[in-house]
């Protein structure tokens, strides 16, 4: 069973810091000041324990750790920032991990564990910029916010707590808007902690402290966080959102301040090695966004090869895709694609997705009456049930596919009442899927080649296996701005099939 679609009942994991999207990111608005540092405490036997308990959880929740010499070489750099930070100088006592996940995103949990997708590594232009990552990630550890951020954890299930996503995610509550759009993404039951904005100036402080001890130019960490800006906005841009704050930016309105007090904070003037090319050679081939194996997002279709099925988002919808669940998203709706136990009964299957929504001691919705059709040669069942939000009626509606004797997926919606029309089109689009077009789906690769005499960012972006927006994509990959001037022998990263 693909990794995507596994039903995994994830306990809390101590917690994450989310530099590159919210579903860590929140935080009290009013923590204007950086924490005073905290004197760094060694990692101890009960760290150690509950790290090592939440590993496997968190690998099987983020797409699986990468093998080969890209993930080896993420995990030498990540050892050697990680001994700066005096939670231990032995580096065997850090797991360094590079996930198969394409959201941008780096957190780390106490125990020694740091984490990076490779989609984040793809978008730095150097080792510095990598180092610096991780170092802002060991910095909320070696500070203990987890600790201190406790009592403002919060609990995020497969669909969010249902009350706060019925009172939001249709009815403008943007916070909540923003956990469906990315935080869900990660299909996450772990116990997310929000940090304050001075706790993430401080770790941005420790990072940068770290890279200068290692020698590194600790410019890279405000360069990275540029970066980490522009990729976002682009993202919002494709999405046709006016969302332009970063989501490791959540609880800083002016993202822009916080790239130069970076600057500030290294030295304008500051030295140290990049190790560009190293890092650019060492990093090509990793796959870049959607795995296959995964599913695959074009556009407004769904494509999962091994799943052999297919379906289309509503006009106006977009989607993004996560490990264990596909989020759907457009101003009259929101809904996710994803699967639970089967055990051949359909209407049963139903009645266990709605009561998925609900956490343990709230009132289970009732979907009433379960309806039974065919779509595309599937058997399928679905039923919609109103549910007063506290803000106004909301409608909410399972809509399942049995694909064999064991297994089903489904989609579960979310729109104003009466609006549940809105996803017939998507609900009567799903299909199976030939072999052949299954064997058509292939993964994009980071290709890093040396230019050439003659060429320009244009005729570069030209190469980019997208269609939509290939310049402005090749230019936030690079760090590039339209009138960059690329040189003879420059190394340069493309997108390739």
């Amino acid at each position: 069973m693909p990794s995507k679609f596994r039903h995994i009942a994830l306990a809390s994991a101590g917690c994450a810091t989310i530099l590159a999207s919210s579903a860590c990111g929140g935080g009290a608005a009013s923590a204007q000041a950086v924490a005073k540092p905290t004197a760094v405490q060694a990692i101890s036997a009960k760290d150690r324990a509950e790290g090592a308990k939440a590993h496997p959880q968190l690998l099987a929740e983020f797409g699986g750790a990468e093998v080969g010499p890209q993930a080896a070489y993420v995990e030498t750099i990540g050892k050697n920032i990680a001994v700066q930070s005096n939670l231990s100088n032995a580096r065997g006592d850090f797991t360094v991990t590079l996930l198969n996940s394409p959201v941008n995103n780096a957190f780390a949990i106490p125990g020694g564990y740091i984490y990076v997708t490779r989609q984040l590594v793809a978008l730095m232009n150097n080792e510095a910029e990598l180092a610096g990552v991780l170092g802002h990630e060991v910095g909320h550890v070696a500070a203990r916010h987890a600790a201190k951020r406790q009592s403002a954890a919060t609990k995020n299930t497969i669909f969010g707590v249902l009350g706060a996503v019925l009172a939001g995610a249709v009815l403008g509550n943007n916070q909540v808007g923003q956990v469906i759009q990315r935080g869900l993404l990660q299909g996450s039951q772990l116990l997310t902690l929000r940090y304050s904005r001075g706790q993430e100036t401080e770790s941005d402080n420790l990072g940068i402290d770290y890279l200068r001890k290692a020698g590194y130019d600790p410019r890279a960490m405000s360069t990275v966080l540029q970066s980490l800006a522009n990729q976002n906005a682009l993202d919002a841009r494709l999405m046709g959102s006016n969302n332009q704050v970063p989501a490791w930016a959540s609880t800083h309105p002016d993202p822009a301040s916080r790239v130069r007090a970076a600057l500030v904070r290294a030295g304008s003037n500051a030295s140290g090695v990049t190790n560009r090319d190293t890092f650019l050679t060492r990093i090509a081939g990793l796959t870049y966004g959607d795995d296959p194996k995964q599913g695959v997002v074009e556009g407004r279709r769904f494509t999962h090869p091994d799943l052999k099925l297919s379906y289309e988002a509503p006009n106006g919808f977009y989607m993004m895709n996560g490990t264990r669940a596909v989020a759907i998203n457009g101003q009259s709706g929101r809904a996710q694609f994803t699967t639970g136990p089967f055990s051949g009964d359909l209407d049963a299957y139903v009645r266990g997705a709605f009561g998925g929504l609900t956490e343990q001691g709230q009132q289970a919705i009732d979907p009433g009456q379960i309806n039974r059709t065919t779509v595309n040669g599937l058997p399928a069942a679905y039923a919609t049930s109103q549910v007063n939000s506290g803000n106004g009626v909301v409608e909410v509606t399972v809509f399942a596919y049995q694909f064999g004797p064991d297994q089903a997926y489904h989609f579960v919606t979310i729109t104003q009442a009466g609006g549940t029309g809105v996803f017939d089109p998507m609900f009567r689009s799903m299909r199976r899927i030939s072999a052949a077009e299954a064997a058509a789906i292939k993964p994009r690769k980071l290709a890093v080649i040396t230019a050439r005499a003659g060429d320009t960012v244009q005729s570069m972006a030209t190469r980019m296996a997208y269609t939509d927006a290939p310049l402005d994509r090749f230019l936030v990959l690079n760090g590039l701005t339209a009138t960059s001037r690329i040189s003879a022998g420059q190394k340069i990263k493309l997108i390739t099939y």
